[in-house]
């Protein structure tokens, strides 16, 4: 009975403590949100810092939406309006936002990581479940492993078209949706294009989103932008 205790209370250790972890959410994920972790782990292994996407990529244009009442759930659900990401996303999105500029076009970031606690709201008030992460399992998003985001046109500073607004229900948010002009369909393309050439993928519902290819060795997280 003491050997079991002690393997249990060993497992537990890897894992912060079993009573934390359950603590966290309801789903009993390990979920990181003692910044003090956090910044242990990053200290060991620097790639797993969130690192401010505008700060190292001042020409990104931040359109914020969850920070604002302008999003699907219609209220505020960002303390303040920054985008942060793991470290390699961020390199990856520096080649890509010089890629673009070489060809008229920047890189516009509606969304980037977003703390677990978030992801369990969305799901609870989301009409349409498909659109959202099941906090069951948590989301790319919560790994700091997750962009929705579009491109500008440079010369005018205006949205590329595309097939739908962001963050739309509409089954047109597909990427592979047919039923659209070619301009739209071709714009889309281009920057599915650019994305999956540089280390991301897009999700089979949204055009606007895309997962870093590498996500699972980063865990979830549950820090708040304010520590970041």
């Amino acid at each position: 009975m003491k050997t079991h205790a002690l393997l249990l209370f060993l497992a537990c250790l890897s894992f912060s403590s079993c009573a934390q972890k359950n603590a966290q959410n309801p789903y009993g994920l390990n979920v990181v949100n003692d910044y003090k972790v956090y910044k242990a782990a990053v200290a060991k292994n620097p790639n797993l810092a969130l690192v401010d996407i505008k700060k190292a990529i001042p020409s990104v244009v931040l359109d914020i939406r969850y920070a604002t009442k302008n999003n699907f759930m219609g209220q505020v659900m960002y303390q303040q309006a920054s985008a942060f990401a793991r470290k390699p996303v961020v390199e990856k999105l520096k080649l890509i936002q010089a890629e673009l500029k070489k060809k008229g076009y920047g890189l516009k970031i509606f969304d980037a990581y977003r703390p677990y606690a978030v992801t369990i709201s969305f799901y609870e008030k989301a009409s349409d479940k498909n659109f959202v992460a099941n906090p069951a399992k948590g989301s790319k998003h919560n790994r700091g492993c997750a962009v929705d985001l579009s491109i500008i046109d440079l010369k005018t500073g205006k949205d590329v078209p595309m097939p739908t607004p962001y963050d739309s229900f509409e089954a047109a948010a597909s990427p592979h949706f047919a039923d659209l002009p070619p301009n739209i369909i071709k714009n889309r393309d281009f920057l599915i294009r650019t994305m999956e050439s540089n280390g991301f993928k897009v999700i089979y519902n949204e055009w606007w989103h895309f997962d870093f290819i590498g996500w699972q060795v980063y865990d979830l997280m549950d820090i708040p932008f304010g520590k970041l």
